[in-house]
């Protein structure tokens, strides 16, 4: 008897479990939709990192490029419109080289930019060119018109000569010949003979006949022609304050020296009247003497504000006005215009004695007697203990 065929239990079971199992994956696994929006969220976020990457580097591009641009000269040369204002005159030395020119002209603020100018000079090919001496310029000229200055041949070339006010004789032809390059000793050797400028014959130099100011001098100009000038200056100046006598001419100089060197521009007017007061009063309590420390300095050949008792009793230096009454032997410096009117026409006042009490603001205290004078000496000596080394 055969027995039944029944299904297979566990052939049936297995079937089941595999199509639970496949139901169950299937719940889990990404349909093809969900897969391609997946790989976009993926692209969209490598896209944003990418570009905040590349957003990062060009920001720190930028302040790098901002930050090296001048050193690496990326901007338009910078220039003036000109055709400029004022007056510079510039001295282009022996072998200076065109930046070094460049560099010089835009500290005198002639050019924009030392790249201007050497644009201009390069297509100008005027770079071998550049030849010594002095070139009037303007400020904030446009810089082809300043190579064209530098360049044309037929520009007037002049040696620029800065004097400044009280200067010694010997310190006038010492910058005359810097800036001519004429020898010194064709000035001093000149200086000897005085009465050949038309001076008085009490002139012992030209020591206060060499008016300051700037001059523009001829290339070409001799040592003569230069000082026959600035003479010729000093005599016209003295001219335009009423002096026309020589005799007087030779004496306001003096006078206008002393008043320079004692004292500031706003003191002139009141210097220039104690001393009068000192010449013209021989009764009074300086006997005529003038007491100044500048003219025993200039004798003795020193700048110093400090006179020794010995140096004050010394007969033979000529320029001692304590030992001397009256003038020195002649001008201590070269004055300027505002000293010369002082001198030709002093301030009235009742003073004998002047004394500058503050070096740096030119404090000048005066006295009509000597008691006084020695309260306001105490004074500037007060203040050379407080501000050591600016009273030697």
């Amino acid at each position: 008897m055969m027995n039944p065929i029944f299904p297979d239990e566990h052939g049936e079971q297995s079937h089941l479990e595999d199509s639970a199992h496949k139901v169950k994956t299937a719940e889990y696994l990404p349909s093809r939709r969900q897969r391609r929006t997946s790989r976009k969220v993926r692209r969209r976020r490598r896209t944003v990192v990418m570009i905040l990457v590349i957003a990062v580097f060009a920001v720190a591009g930028i302040v790098a490029f901002q930050a090296l641009k001048p050193a690496l000269n990326f901007d338009p040369a910078k220039d003036y419109p000109g055709p400029g204002q004022g007056e510079v005159i510039y001295t282009l030395p022996e072998g200076a080289t065109a930046r070094t020119v460049a560099s010089d002209l835009l500290g005198q603020d002639v050019v924009g930019s030392e790249g201007a100018f050497l644009d201009a000079l390069s297509a100008a090919n005027g770079a071998a060119s550049l030849q010594p001496g002095s070139y009037p310029f303007k400020k904030q000229m446009k810089a082809t018109d300043v190579v064209k200055v530098l360049l044309t041949p037929s520009q007037e070339k002049v040696h620029y000569a800065p004097i400044a006010q009280n200067l010694r004789q010997d310190q006038v032809f010492a910058a005359l010949a810097k800036a001519t390059k004429l020898p010194v000793t064709q000035f001093s050797e000149l200086a000897k003979t005085p009465v050949a400028f038309g001076l008085p014959s009490q002139a012992p130099s030209l020591e206060g006949y060499l008016a300051p100011g700037e001059y523009k001098f001829p290339t070409d100009a001799t040592a003569l022609q230069i000082l026959t000038k600035m003479i010729q200056t000093t005599k016209d100046e003295l001219k335009a304050t009423g002096i026309t006598d020589p005799a007087d001419q030779f004496r306001v100089l003096t006078i206008a020296s002393i008043i320079e060197a004692e004292g500031n521009e706003q003191n002139y007017p009141m210097i220039s009247g104690a001393i009068e007061n000192r010449l013209k009063n021989l009764g009074a309590e300086t006997g005529g003497r003038l007491e100044s420390d500048a003219t025993v300095a200039y004798g003795l050949g020193v700048k110093t504000y400090n006179i020794t008792s010995a140096q004050k009793l010394d007969k033979s230096n000529p320029y001692n006005t304590f030992a001397k009454a009256g003038l020195p032997v002649g001008p201590i410096g070269s004055p300027k215009v505002k000293a010369i009117e002082a001198a030709a026409h002093p301030q009235s006042n009742p003073y004998y004695f002047w004394v500058t009490v503050n070096l740096d603001t030119g404090e000048t205290l005066y006295a009509a007697t000597l008691a006084e004078h020695n309260l306001n000496v105490a004074k500037y000596q007060a203040w050379c203990q407080a501000n050591e080394g600016k009273c030697s």
